[in-house]
């Protein structure tokens, strides 16, 4: 999740101010975590709620478990997110936080995946995987394609997380979502502002599969353009799970979360930590 986050706050900057070059100061004045940033971080709530909730014996992979999910998912997005209404939310979206009746609207938006990185990092399992990337994401982005986006997403995570080389990931993503028959020095020249998924999440990736490191990744997915922070946000979380993520980034991009944002940050990194890891409050 924290590389979301770094990806969110270093792109919140040059969304609508594109910076086509690496070179850049990646924390700068301007930067701000937006709807991608505490929108990740609802989901991360909804998941530890959730896992609070259900019963011990009920599993991810239950109907019962999913119904728990996607309640908490609607409920935390909502609550969180009405109190950050500037934070940058899509119109949609926006009426949806602040609707009476929050129902799905078919969405094929890039929310789905800049969201989705709690589900690569809790899955026991593909099959796991795929139906919580569903479930969080289905609340709102229930159209197939923001469902493939966020899963694509959640996959390269999952796949980066427990070991997977750089060639299997793409070769995983061309064969199941999308294909990854481009560059990125290629198409920076002529790409522009898209909300889909299928003009985010395929450019995301490979933006991390070019990189060289954390950082590195994080400037390739600006440096393309377009909606970057959403872009950095997705490639950010791939890349966490591949690199980690330096002392010094980390810091920075926490330094811009208020108090309850890191509160639940914190509190998800004592969740997700494998057991026996050493944490840092």
């Amino acid at each position: 999740m924290l590389g979301a986050i770094v990806g969110d706050i270093a792109g919140s900057r040059f969304e609508f101010n594109n910076r086509r070059s690496k070179d850049f100061n990646l924390f700068a004045e301007g930067c701000f975590p937006t709807d991608d940033s505490i929108m990740t971080i609802a989901a991360a709530k909804a998941i530890m709620e959730t896992e609070k909730a259900a019963s011990s014996s009920e599993h991810c992979l239950d109907n019962n478990y999913h119904t728990i999910l996607a309640g908490f998912t609607v409920r935390y997005m909502r609550a969180i997110g009405r109190k950050y209404p500037d934070c940058g939310f899509g119109s949609m979206f926006y009426k949806w936080i602040f609707s009476k009746a929050p129902t799905p609207y078919n969405s094929f938006g890039n929310g789905a995946a800049m969201r989705i990185s709690p589900v690569g990092f809790i899955a026991r399992s593909h099959r796991d995987l795929i139906r919580l990337a569903e479930t969080v994401t289905a609340v709102t982005h229930n159209h197939p394609e923001g469902i493939k986006g966020a899963t694509a997403a959640a996959e390269a995570i999952y796949m980066a997380r427990n070991g997977a080389l750089k060639p299997e990931i793409r070769e995983h993503i061309t064969r199941g979502y999308y294909p990854l028959d481009f560059k990125i020095d290629d198409i920076r020249p002529s790409f522009r502002f898209d909300e889909t998924c299928r003009q985010t999440v395929p450019q995301a990736i490979e933006c991390f599969l070019e990189s060289g490191s954390f950082e590195d990744a994080i400037r390739i997915a600006i440096s393309l353009g377009g909606d970057s922070d959403t872009i950095a946000s997705i490639t950010g979380a791939i890349a966490e799970a591949y690199y980690g993520v330096p002392k010094d980034i980390a810091e920075r991009a926490l330094s811009y979360l208020d108090g309850e944002l890191r509160a639940i940050y914190y509190e998800w990194t004592a969740f997700s930590a494998p057991p026996g890891a050493v944490l840092k409050s």
